[in-house]
Protein backbone atom coordinates (compact mmCIF):
# COMPACT_ATOMS: atom_id res chain seq x y z
CA UNK A 1 0.00 0.00 0.00
CA UNK A 2 1.61 3.55 -0.79
CA UNK A 3 2.56 5.86 1.86
CA UNK A 4 0.91 9.60 2.02
CA UNK A 5 3.65 11.75 2.80
CA UNK A 6 1.87 15.05 3.11
CA UNK A 7 -0.88 17.54 1.53
CA UNK A 8 -0.05 21.32 0.19
CA UNK A 9 -2.67 23.67 -0.73
CA UNK A 10 -1.85 25.62 -4.11
CA UNK A 11 -3.05 29.03 -3.54
CA UNK A 12 -3.44 31.62 -6.25
CA UNK A 13 -2.48 34.85 -5.60
CA UNK A 14 -2.84 38.41 -7.59
CA UNK A 15 -0.25 39.39 -5.77
CA UNK A 16 2.79 36.78 -4.97
CA UNK A 17 4.72 39.34 -2.84
CA UNK A 18 1.59 40.09 -0.55
CA UNK A 19 0.88 36.97 -0.06
CA UNK A 20 4.25 35.42 0.52
CA UNK A 21 5.07 38.18 2.94
CA UNK A 22 1.63 36.84 4.82
CA UNK A 23 3.07 33.36 5.42
CA UNK A 24 6.55 34.70 6.20
CA UNK A 25 6.19 38.06 8.08
CA UNK A 26 3.64 36.14 10.07
CA UNK A 27 3.66 32.82 9.99
CA UNK A 28 7.16 32.06 10.16
CA UNK A 29 7.09 30.20 6.82
CA UNK A 30 11.02 30.02 4.59
CA UNK A 31 11.30 30.27 1.13
CA UNK A 32 12.37 27.42 -0.66
CA UNK A 33 11.56 27.98 -4.27
CA UNK A 34 10.95 31.21 -6.03
CA UNK A 35 10.09 31.21 -9.72
CA UNK A 36 8.51 34.62 -9.46
CA UNK A 37 5.59 33.18 -10.56
CA UNK A 38 5.45 30.54 -8.29
CA UNK A 39 6.66 30.26 -4.83
CA UNK A 40 6.88 27.01 -2.48
CA UNK A 41 6.86 28.34 1.25
CA UNK A 42 8.24 26.01 4.40
CA UNK A 43 7.37 25.60 7.68
CA UNK A 44 8.32 22.25 10.32
CA UNK A 45 6.28 19.80 8.22
CA UNK A 46 3.98 21.61 5.79
CA UNK A 47 4.40 23.45 2.51
CA UNK A 48 2.35 26.26 0.94
CA UNK A 49 2.34 26.62 -2.70
CA UNK A 50 1.58 30.15 -4.29
CA UNK A 51 0.58 30.55 -7.62
CA UNK A 52 0.08 33.74 -9.82
CA UNK A 53 -3.83 34.01 -10.44
CA UNK A 54 -5.10 34.96 -13.84
CA UNK A 55 -7.33 33.66 -16.48
CA UNK A 56 -6.29 29.68 -16.40
CA UNK A 57 -5.21 29.98 -12.27
CA UNK A 58 -7.86 30.70 -9.79
CA UNK A 59 -9.53 27.79 -9.05
CA UNK A 60 -8.39 25.69 -5.81
CA UNK A 61 -5.49 23.52 -6.04
CA UNK A 62 -3.47 21.13 -3.90
CA UNK A 63 -0.51 19.00 -4.19
CA UNK A 64 -0.76 15.29 -2.48
CA UNK A 65 3.14 13.50 -1.78
CA UNK A 66 2.94 9.95 -2.07
CA UNK A 67 6.02 7.53 -2.14
CA UNK A 68 4.90 5.67 -5.42
CA UNK A 69 2.64 7.64 -7.87
CA UNK A 70 2.60 4.65 -9.77
CA UNK A 71 1.39 2.56 -7.10
CA UNK A 72 -1.11 4.76 -6.36
CA UNK A 73 -2.01 4.62 -10.08
CA UNK A 74 -2.54 1.31 -10.45
CA UNK A 75 -5.15 1.53 -7.59
CA UNK A 76 -7.14 3.90 -9.08
CA UNK A 77 -7.08 3.99 -12.90
CA UNK A 78 -9.60 1.52 -13.43
CA UNK A 79 -11.86 3.44 -11.55
CA UNK A 80 -11.72 7.03 -13.23
CA UNK A 81 -14.24 6.43 -15.63
CA UNK A 82 -15.99 9.83 -16.39
CA UNK A 83 -13.20 11.66 -14.16
CA UNK A 84 -10.64 14.04 -16.01
CA UNK A 85 -7.31 12.93 -15.35
CA UNK A 86 -3.83 12.92 -16.78
CA UNK A 87 -1.66 9.46 -16.19
CA UNK A 88 1.70 9.47 -13.98
CA UNK A 89 4.53 11.30 -16.24
CA UNK A 90 7.74 13.27 -15.24
CA UNK A 91 8.11 17.03 -14.61
CA UNK A 92 11.47 18.73 -15.24
CA UNK A 93 11.62 19.60 -11.62
CA UNK A 94 11.73 16.27 -10.14
CA UNK A 95 8.24 15.13 -9.67
CA UNK A 96 6.43 11.70 -11.26
CA UNK A 97 2.49 13.30 -11.34
CA UNK A 98 -1.14 12.12 -11.66
CA UNK A 99 -3.39 15.14 -11.93
CA UNK A 100 -7.29 14.53 -10.96
CA UNK A 101 -10.09 17.04 -11.01
CA UNK A 102 -11.84 16.40 -7.98
CA UNK A 103 -15.39 15.44 -9.02
CA UNK A 104 -17.87 17.96 -8.61
CA UNK A 105 -15.95 20.76 -7.49
CA UNK A 106 -13.01 23.39 -9.55
CA UNK A 107 -10.64 21.53 -7.58
CA UNK A 108 -7.27 20.22 -9.29
CA UNK A 109 -5.44 17.66 -7.44
CA UNK A 110 -1.80 16.50 -8.02
CA UNK A 111 -0.33 13.44 -6.49
CA UNK A 112 3.27 13.48 -7.03
CA UNK A 113 6.44 11.52 -6.21
CA UNK A 114 10.07 13.11 -5.79
CA UNK A 115 12.08 11.35 -8.78
CA UNK A 116 15.99 11.57 -8.89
Amino acid sequence: MYEAKNISPMIPSFDILKTVSFFTDLLDFTIVRDDKTYVILHKDNSLVHILRAGQEIGEMEFYFEVNSVDEVWNKIKDKLEGIKHKAPFSQDYGMREIHILVPQTKTLMFIGQVIR
